[in-house]
């Protein structure tokens, strides 16, 4: 049997955590897939996918939120197959950043110009769809680190967003 790795979180700061993938296994490891998620505004959960060659390995995940919760999950992969996932939670440090206040305005009928308030040097990210299943599950986005964009919708369509 193929035991699940084991996730150790060595340190985390308002913009970064650092953690420890190992196995307590003989068994042969050729490297580990991490995922990490966050959920956005309750409604976007977002992901990133970590492929990490080796068997034991430190990692340092940086260009995260202030006091947010991250759930980060791996398994390894071994010569016999691919390990259980393991599971650890933890929450950044720091106070986490007020949300944006946005204005949408429609420029024609395919342009809509969003601007909002926010912190400087800080990268956002603008979502949008036709519903909130959609805007929860597949939105358009896009990112920028200005406090305006303009996002080219389709006609006839109403829409919602996110910043």
């Amino acid at each position: 049997v193929i035991p699940p790795p084991v996730i150790h979180i060595e340190s985390y700061s308002e913009d970064s955590i650092s953690f420890s993938l190992k196995m307590t296994t003989n068994i042969k490891v050729s490297g580990y897939v991490v995922n990490i998620y966050w959920t956005f505004d309750t409604h976007r959960q977002e992901r990133r996918t970590l492929i990490i060659e080796g068997e034991k390995s430190i990692q340092k995940v940086a260009n995260l939120t202030a006091h947010t919760p991250y759930e980060i999950s791996a398994w390894a992969k071994t010569e016999l197959g691919d390990s259980p996932l393991s599971f650890v939670h933890v929450v950044t440090s720091g106070t986490r950043p007020a949300s944006p206040s946005l204005k949408a305005k429609a420029i024609n009928q395919t342009a809509v110009e969003c601007s909002w308030t926010g912190p400087r040097n800080v990268v956002y990210g603008i979502f949008y769809a036709t519903s909130f299943l959609e805007l929860y599950r597949s939105p358009h986005n896009t990112t920028t680190t200005s406090h305006n964009i303009t996002v080219l919708v389709q006609r006839d369509e109403q829409y919602l967003f996110l910043v």
